[in-house]
């Protein structure tokens, strides 16, 4: 017979991480209610037990031959189900019943009452009254306690067997557990003493047990990229090593693990986000190949969520300053635990925008960029970067900039002011470009079949039908993002940080992210709607006339309206005279004393007021400029003064007039007032460019090189021209190329070389022939005693 096959099959890992939470919750429900019904079935044996005792005492002996009307209740009908269960008698000989009746009558030792002196088949009387059987059992008080008796051999006498029985004497329990606990803790010391080991020795262990947790890191992680379909229930033992509870190398193997499953999870996670199945997809039939894909999939999603909850929940532990109960890891360590779990997820939200659960680990990462912590809250604001930088459509972008928002209007503007600096980085400006490339070429469209039939041959039409084919071919194998979906995620983005930025110029003028908001409009102010532009110039003249601003904010305020103009705002009728006032009165607040951070910005604001703005500024004030600028060059550091000279030198190239500051002539009436705020009423046309040749003996190279080709006229052609590496670069990146922060010279500065002279020249060497012959003639003249009066030379000089 062959044996049955068990149809009974294991469930699949898919299947048991589908059982709900209910399912879970009523099975260990079930387990309760089973114990609890076993210790209950316990204890209700234990008490009919020690009733059955307790009557066996108390009671009178219950005879064979009448068990029927000896028995109450429940133990009739048990006793007629086990009689009717039994062989009926009709079927036994009747020598066998007479012989169970005989042993009936001789079985009085094993069913009476041993406390009973009475005969042993004594019949009972049928009238017997109910009070007079109560009134025959020994009465015991209940208030006394029960004591625990021990039955002796019984002793027979004339009236019959009596029995024996003595109390169970009572110890002293917690004597006797302290004692034996003590003797437990003696034989152990005794048997097995441990050895305190030293703290080499104790290194040297460590050292052993955190190789072989390494090496069985290494060996799971190899396996699972080897082949990650079959291996992927090792990402759950790789996972179960995050709670490691050895206290020597607890903390070290959950660092190495939260890594290793990070750089595992970017490795094989694939480049598409996986979506639950649907009812009907499951219930269809499918091939070995799909299948395993699926329970691949659906384990490496179970997995990656794990494991960022587990992330989580290591960060919140350092947080809160939660100690577990175990006491495996230190309150100290859960710091650098914390900031392995906070790298890791910084390096997930840059790697896999694509992937599931990327708005969770968005979600984390925000509030940890205004953290108190200075490397924690770098290191988010770098990731967050990061992922704007790399992040083409604006998907991912749009994700992080709603989280942000809605944080800081929760703080109520309480952040750090790099929450907001992350904003420039995004890559919005190509909004634009695509928007003028959608104008100009717009996407071509098929014709239909009646403009076929009319316009074309037939062979025409064969050659057209083939072109259309081949190229909706190639736009399909492009699978390259409509522009539009790009340019609606572009807007929305800019909407949410254009809120943001005027939440603050509304509400929190005086806070310190008033600088990043400024920096942000400047940048992103082209993009403005026409309809904000006139309001927010005046919110921008009314922060800078406040005198609440730092010099670099109220730098940012000027670049900012000059974005604005500079774009659509240009058809506007604004006169920005202000602003340019305002730039020309501050511009000796840079000095070399201290840090060059504003000259960048100032370099930019020329740059946009003068270069860009050619048509709308008038001669007066471009000499005006050029004239301080060559001023402030004198004393800035030296890759200041390089920006600033390159800045005049394309000044002088866009306006060709301004080379009359080369000449010593002047140019009309009026004297240069070098001190007057209004660059168009100082007459900066009388005056000349005498600091170029100054700054033609500077220190540095590069210094001195475009000072001279200023001095020339700034040619773009002949020997006084600049070479191609200084012509070709922006006043900013000559400036941040030869910057000084790491305290050097770009290209280095000569050093000038002790020159060995073979003549010493005497004091008398230095002075003029006459000058000479005039000190000796008064040195050897006699001295005579003369009073001084001044008065006498006084009148001549008046005279």
């Amino acid at each position: 017979m062959k044996a049955r096959r068990n149809k009974k099959q294991v469930p699949s890992f898919r299947k048991l991480l589908k059982t709900s939470k209910v399912k879970l919750e009523n099975k260990l429900k079930n387990k309760q209610f089973k114990q609890q019904s076993n210790l209950k079935k316990y204890r209700k044996e234990q008490r009919k037990l020690r009733q059955a005792v307790k009557d066996a005492v108390s009671k009178k002996p219950i005879t064979l031959e009448e068990p029927k009307k000896k028995r109450p209740g429940k133990r009739i009908e048990r006793e007629e189900e086990e009689e009717e269960e039994a062989l009926p008698l009709d079927m036994m000989d009747e020598d066998d019943l007479q012989l169970m009746k005989d042993l009936g009558q001789r079985a009085s030792f094993l069913t009476r009452d041993l406390s009973s002196s009475e005969p042993v088949h004594n019949k009972k009387r049928k009238h017997e009254h109910v009070i007079d059987k109560y009134e025959k059992i020994p009465r015991s008080l209940q208030t006394a306690p029960e004591k625990e008796l021990i039955h002796l051999l019984p002793i027979k006498d004339k009236s019959g067997i009596i029995p024996q029985t003595r109390e169970k004497p009572v110890a002293d329990t917690n004597q006797d557990e302290e004692d034996q606990e003590e003797m437990e803790l003696e034989e152990e010391i005794i048997e097995d003493p441990i050895r305190e080991l030293t703290i080499e020795e104790h290194l040297i262990e460590r050292k052993k047990k955190l190789q072989e947790k390494k090496l069985h890191i290494a060996a799971l992680a190899s396996a699972i990229l080897s082949d990650p379909e079959s291996n992927v229930k090792k990402l759950k033992e790789l996972r179960s090593m995050l709670m490691e509870q050895d206290p020597d190398v607890a903390v070290t193997v959950r660092k190495l693990v939260i890594i290793s499953l990070m750089e595992l999870f970017k490795d094989i996670t694939p480049s598409y986000k996986i979506r639950p199945l649907t009812e009907a997809e499951k219930s269809t039939k499918i091939r070995k190949e799909t299948q395993k894909l699926r329970e691949f999939e659906e384990g490496l999603v179970s997995q990656y969520k794990f494991y960022l909850e587990n992330l989580e929940q290591m960060v919140k532990d350092w947080k809160q300053r939660k100690l577990k109960k175990s006491n495996v890891v230190s309150l100290k360590a859960y710091k650098g635990l914390a900031e392995v779990a906070v790298k890791s997820l910084c390096e997930l939200l840059v790697a896999l925008p694509h992937f599931n659960f990327h708005n969770n680990i968005i979600v984390l990462i925000v509030p940890l960029m205004n953290d108190v912590s200075k490397l924690i809250s770098e290191m988010c604001c770098e990731a967050v970067k990061k992922l704007f930088k790399q992040d083409k459509l604006g998907q991912a972008s749009l994700g992080v900039i709603k989280v942000i928002s809605g944080f800081v209007k929760g703080r109520n503007y309480d952040v750090r002011p790099e929450m907001l600096k992350t904003f420039l980085c995004l890559r919005i400006k190509e909004v634009e470009v695509k928007k003028d490339t959608e104008d100009i070429n717009k996407p071509q469209k098929f014709m239909t079949f009646k403009e076929k039939r009319k316009n074309l041959s037939r062979m025409q039409r064969k050659w057209r039908k083939a072109e259309e084919k081949l190229e909706r071919e190639l736009r399909e194998a492009e699978a390259s993002e409509s522009a539009e979906k790009k340019l609606q995620l572009h807007t929305e983005t800019l909407n949410i940080v254009f809120v943001t930025y005027f939440r603050i110029l509304k509400k929190a003028q005086r806070s310190p992210l008033l600088p990043a908001v400024l920096e942000g409009l400047a940048k992103f102010a082209h993009l403005i709607n026409v309809e904000f532009f006139d309001d927010l110039l005046v919110v921008l003249h009314g922060l800078i006339e406040s005198g609440n601003l730092s010099y670099q904010e109220s730098l940012h305020c000027v670049q900012t309206a000059f974005h604005i103009l500079s774009g659509q705002g240009d058809v506007l009728n604004i006169d920005p005279m202000k602003f340019y006032t305002h730039l020309y009165k501050t511009l000796f607040k840079l000095h070399a004393g201290a840090t060059n951070e504003g000259v960048e910005t100032v370099l930019k604001c020329l740059d946009v007021m003068l270069t860009k703005r050619r048509k709308q500024v008038s001669q007066q004030r471009a000499l005006a400029f050029i004239k301080r600028l060559c001023t402030l060059a004198l004393h800035v550091l030296p890759n200041s003064s390089i920006g600033i000279l390159a800045t005049n030198r394309v000044l002088m190239q866009t306006f060709p007039k301004t080379d009359l500051l080369l000449d010593n002539e002047s140019q009309g009436s009026g004297v240069f007032l070098p001190e007057l705020d209004q660059p168009e009423y100082c007459n900066a046309q009388n005056s000349a460019l005498w600091e170029l040749h100054a700054l033609r003996r500077h220190f540095h190279p590069i210094v001195r090189t475009l000072a001279a080709h200023l001095i020339a006229g700034a040619p773009v052609e002949g020997s006084e021209a600049l070479k191609p590496e200084l012509s070709r670069r922006s006043a900013v990146e000559l400036f941040a190329a030869h910057s000084m922060a790491a305290m050097t010279f770009n290209p280095p500065v000569e050093t000038l070389g002790s020159r060995r002279k073979d003549k010493i020249l005497q004091g008398n060497a230095f002075l003029n022939e006459d000058l000479n012959q005039l000190t000796q003639r008064l040195c050897n003249e006699v001295a005579t005693q003369l009073p001084l009066d001044f008065t006498k030379y006084l009148k001549t000089s008046l005279r």
